[in-house]
């Protein structure tokens, strides 16, 4: 298990909110970064700032060689290929790059997409304006009122696509992957993973998950913003066109036309975040040196100990598996009679950060009938005193709104 000492590594954990020590709990919108990204960052604009590839001065060739070993660490961390690993800015630029010129190719006039209720937006709306462009007909996989996804939809479907979140930003719910992928490949069709909730919590192995696409963003694993991967099977990188055209991507360039680079390098077009890539493997490389799996059993012990306050309490309204084997990582909830905004803004007021509104995943709210819910997301650094607070703000609350 996780001692508390380790928030030390974290230096915004070290503020006071309104006179009260900081707790963090928005951590599925965007962790905080450790001191040892921090410092990367500045390292290498202090350092070794300057262009890759192509360049043949010493500041180039070592910032290509720091750009192209955090490629590396990010392949190792989820058991990739390196040349199956392609910068992005986020989760939501990985999965258009997927929606307009990966189904292009792979898929034709009338052929189902299906998608799950739960979803959170940039893993519906690319999907959305894919199938309006090549007259895909989108499907969706139903909720039940329990709060469960109805996969059973999908046995006797005909499709050529499925998205699906590894875990859902809303329920935390976890995904049944490894049957949802093999019975998806019997049927002929490729498979992307939203994984932005699942990589900062659970060891991924995408050799052994079996799916053609999974993509996360760095700031969700304690890695700087404008920084995401996007993991695509070699045999894709053959078929798929450029994302965007431009320098970097190129092999020969004519007036009157152009050829373009093989690999994953061909979704790079431009200058690079270069200093994202690397301050995002030094945050890979943080946790593996804490350890994914300290890191996933300290946040289920937590996890565990915030849905019992949570669900104990009659006033609040939870969301989501009532079991913490069931979820990952966050509960969304309601305190009954107050709009989340309201609690939340109490919630500031006493230290603690939670996230209030519909988290970009409104199908899924409107499917129960909820126009919004407070969320608290955990990291590494959150401990069951950080739920204390948490529950103290709503008793705060409940005697303020109440």
């Amino acid at each position: 298990m996780l001692n508390e000492s380790i928030k030390n590594d974290f230096p915004i954990l070290k503020r006071q909110i309104h006179g009260k020590r900081l707790v963090y709990l928005d951590n599925a919108a965007t962790s905080q970064s450790p001191k040892v990204v921090i410092d990367s960052l500045v390292d290498f604009y202090s350092n070794h700032r300057a262009n890759v590839h192509r360049g043949v001065h010493t500041l180039s060739e070592e910032a290509t060689e720091m750009y192209d070993t955090a490629r590396r660490v990010v392949a190792s961390f989820i058991n990739a290929k390196t040349g199956e690993i392609t910068f992005v800015r986020n989760t939501t630029e990985a999965t258009n790059i997927v929606a307009l010129s990966c189904l292009p190719v792979l898929l034709k006039k009338g052929d189902t997409i299906f998608v799950s209720e739960s979803e959170h937006h940039s893993n519906l709306i690319p999907w959305q304006i894919a199938a309006k462009a090549l007259n895909l007909n989108l499907k969706v996989i139903p909720l039940n009122e329990d709060f469960s996804i109805d996969y059973s939809v999908l046995k006797n479907a005909d499709y050529k696509f499925l998205a699906l979140g590894h875990v859902s930003n809303f329920l935390g719910s976890i995904t049944p992957l490894n049957e949802l992928i093999k019975l998806s490949h019997k049927k002929g069709a490729r498979v992307f993973i939203d994984g932005a909730q699942a990589v900062p919590h659970m060891g991924i192995n995408v050799r052994n998950l079996d799916c053609d696409f999974y993509a996360f963003s760095g700031h969700k694993v304690y890695g700087p913003f404008g920084i995401g991967v996007l993991y695509l099977k070699k045999e894709l990188l053959d078929i798929m066109p450029p994302f965007l055209t431009g320098g970097g991507i190129i092999k020969q360039v004519t007036i009157s036309s152009s050829t373009f680079l093989e690999g994953v390098e061909k979704y790079e077009a431009g200058t690079p975040n270069v200093s994202g890539a690397i301050a995002l493997g030094t945050a890979l490389q943080y946790v593996k040196q804490v350890g994914m799996k300290d890191i996933e059993n300290h946040e289920r012990d937590v996890l565990g100990y915030l849905l019992e306050k949570l669900l104990a309490d009659n006033d609040i309204d939870v969301y989501g598996p009532k079991k913490a084997e069931k979820r990952l990582g966050l509960v969304s909830f309601n305190l009954k009679g107050v709009h989340s905004h309201d609690l939340a803004s109490v919630m500031d007021m006493e230290g603690v950060a939670v996230r209030s509104g519909h988290h970009c995943a409104m199908p899924a709210h409107t499917r129960f009938n909820v126009t919004s819910s407070v969320r608290a997301s955990l990291a590494l650094y959150n401990f069951k005193e950080d739920v204390d607070k948490l529950m103290g703000g709503i008793d705060k609350a409940k005697k303020l709104l109440l």
